[in-house]
């Protein structure tokens, strides 16, 4: 019985110490959230705040920048952006006057640079693609065609976010709660019309 009692005592200290360990890991990778927030809907898809979160407390994302890309789910394309933009337009001839920014099904999107006009920034934007840790980067989007309902839409899959010398895994998006925002005047609160969260995990210095 007393090594029985004993041996169960040494099996619980071994468990303890991998779950601290493990702990301290996953601690110490942190994460990239990137958050999907859609405001508006508009005659053929809808409006969208791009926001990747830097919740790592001590890695940072040095210049020249962090780059996101994903795949449309249908045959969507970037109208237009603020904040950033993509690195191709992509195959654009169907389109006659109005030109998408990016016709490409698989966009790479990256920051804009301080020095861009500040009628082309939103709040967060342009930093060159440096994020640093506990910072947020953000970006405006406008889709089409794509669905213009709740029920309807689509949201993209196969999110990458690379950063210099550093390779972080995504996972699928999900539909969450959606995102509040809060008035300048701190007097009216108002909310996305719906929120997809994509968390990205840091997998490897390279």
């Amino acid at each position: 019985m007393e090594s029985l009692f004993s041996g169960m005592i040494i099996l619980l200290l071994v468990s303890f110490s991998c779950f601290t360990s493990s702990e301290a890991l996953t601690s110490n990778k942190g994460n990239i959230t990137i958050k999907w927030d859609l405001m508006h809907w508009t005659p053929d898809g809808y409006e969208a705040v791009v926001t990747a979160y830097n919740n790592q407390k001590q890695r940072s994302i040095p210049s020249p920048g962090w780059k996101m890309s994903w795949r449309w789910a249908q045959k969507e394309v970037i109208w237009s952006m603020v904040g950033a933009k993509t690195i191709e337009q992509g195959d654009c001839s169907m389109y006659k006057g109005n030109i998408p920014k990016s016709c490409v099904r698989k966009p790479t999107v990256i920051d804009m640079r301080p020095e861009t006009p500040y009628n082309q920034h939103i709040a967060n934007c342009c930093k060159g693609g440096v994020l640093k840790a506990g910072s947020a980067s953000s970006f405006q989007i406008t889709v089409g065609p794509a669905g213009t309902s709740n029920s309807t839409v689509r949201m993209a899959v196969n999110f990458m976010f690379t950063a210099p010398k550093q390779q972080y895994i995504c996972g699928p998006a999900k539909n969450v709660m959606r995102t509040k925002f809060i008035t300048a005047d701190g007097r009216r609160t108002t909310s996305a019309l719906m929120t997809w969260r994509i968390t990205c995990a840091f997998h490897k210095a390279t």
